[in-house]
C-alpha cells in the first residue's frame, strides 16, 4: 500500500503541494487529478523519490521510498522519455538493467509486451522510426517492463486512437488483478471514471475534493434528466429547481438541483405527448471537476 499523509512541498516561498493525504491499496486504480499546474507532476516525482518533500511522509509497503524500493516502481510519463536513437530491445536491455533484471527476463518480458500491445515486429527498429503512437507504446511497454509493484501513469493514453487505447486498456487492468497499485491521471474523465474508485482532486497544490467515486457521484447535487419527446422547453425551466435544459438532435437534458426535483418533471412529462425517453441520469466527473476546480479559482 503506497501512504501520502500530511505531504508537503515548497519551491524556494512557493507551496507547490499543501499537506497531501491519500492511500492506494494493492490492486487498486487511483485517480489524481488537477488542471495543468496543480501539483500532480511534483506528486509523482516526489512519491518516486525524484523530489524530496518539505513535510510529511510517502511510504510503500510501510517502507520510505528510495533506491532499495525503486525497482518495484513503473513510472509513466506525459512528456516523452526515449533514447530515440535506441532500438526497441536495446532500450528495454538499458531500462531493463537499471531495474535489476537479467537479459532473459527482460527478452522473455518485452516480447510478451509486444505482442500485447500488436507490435511484435518493431523490436529492432530504431524508436526514432516509429510513429507517435507507436511510440507511446514503447513508452508504457518500458514503464512495466520490471512488472512493477506500484505505478504512475500520467495522461497515458497520449496520441493513441480508440482501438490502442482498448489495448492499454487491457494491459492497466492486467497488472490491477495481479495486484499492482496504480495511479491514473488524465484529463479525460471518462478515462477516470472507467479505472478509478476513489480519486483526488488538486487545485494550486491543494485537494478540493477526495474520497470514493461513487459517494461523491451521490453526493453532488446536480443531476440530470434525459428526456426525448415534444416538450417545451421554457415550461420545464419553470419547474422549481432546474436548474438549466439544453436541447441536442431532439433530446433534451434537464439539469435538477437534487433527486426531489425528479417527481416535479416527471408530472409535467406525463401531460406531452411521444415521450420515447425519461431517463435520470449521475452527473459526470467532467461536471463535477469543472465546478468543483471553478469554485476553487473564485475563491
Amino acid at each position: 500500500m503506497l501512504k501520502i499523509k500530511n505531504v508537503t512541498k515548497y519551491y524556494g516561498k512557493q507551496k507547490a503541494v499543501d499537506n497531501l493525504n491519500f492511500e492506494v491499496s494493492e490492486g487498486e486504480i487511483f485517480g489524481l487529478l488537477g488542471i495543468n499546474g496543480a501539483g500532480k507532476t511534483t506528486t509523482f516525482r516526489m512519491i518516486t523519490g525524484l523530489l524530496d518533500k518539505t513535510e510529511g511522509s510517502i511510504t510503500f509497503n510501510g517502507k520510505n521510498i528510495d533506491y532499495n524500493t525503486t525497482n518495484e516502481i513503473g513510472f509513466l510519463t506525459e512528456e516523452r522519455s526515449l533514447l530515440t536513437k535506441l532500438t526497441v530491445l536495446e532500450q528495454a536491455k538499458f531500462y531493463g538493467g537499471l531495474k535489476g533484471l537479467n537479459e532473459n527476463q527482460i527478452n522473455e518480458r518485452l516480447d510478451y509486451l509486444l505482442e500485447k500491445l500488436e507490435i511484435k515486429e518493431y523490436k529492432t527498429r530504431k524508436i526514432k522510426e516509429l510513429s507517435k503512437g507507436n511510440q507511446q507504446k514503447v513508452q508504457f511497454i518500458m514503464s512495466i517492463l520490471n512488472k512493477p509493484k506500484l505505478l504512475i501513469l500520467d495522461e497515458p493514453f497520449s496520441g493513441l486512437d480508440p482501438i490502442n487505447i482498448e489495448l492499454f486498456k487491457n494491459l492497466i487492468m492486467e497488472l490491477k488483478n495481479e495486484g499492482t497499485s496504480i495511479i491514473f491521471s488524465s484529463h479525460r474523465m471518462d478515462h477516470v471514471e472507467y479505472f478509478c474508485d476513489a480519486l483526488v482532486i488538486l487545485v494550486k497544490g491543494k485537494t478540493v475534493l477526495q474520497g470514493n467515486l461513487k459517494e461523491i457521484k451521490d453526493n453532488f447535487r446536480k443531476k440530470n434528466i434525459i428526456i426525448e419527446g415534444l416538450v417545451d422547453i421554457n415550461d420545464l425551466k419553470k419547474i422549481e429547481g432546474v436548474i438549466n435544459v439544453s436541447e441536442n438532435k431532439g433530446t433534451y437534458t434537464v439539469q435538477i438541483e437534487n433527486n426531489d426535483i425528479v417527481e416535479n418533471v416527471f408530472k409535467y412529462i406525463t401531460k406531452i405527448k411521444k415521450l420515447t425517453k425519461f431517463v435520470v441520469e449521475e452527473p459526470t466527473l467532467n461536471e463535477i471537476f469543472i465546478e468543483k476546480v471553478g469554485e476553487s479559482y473564485e475563491k
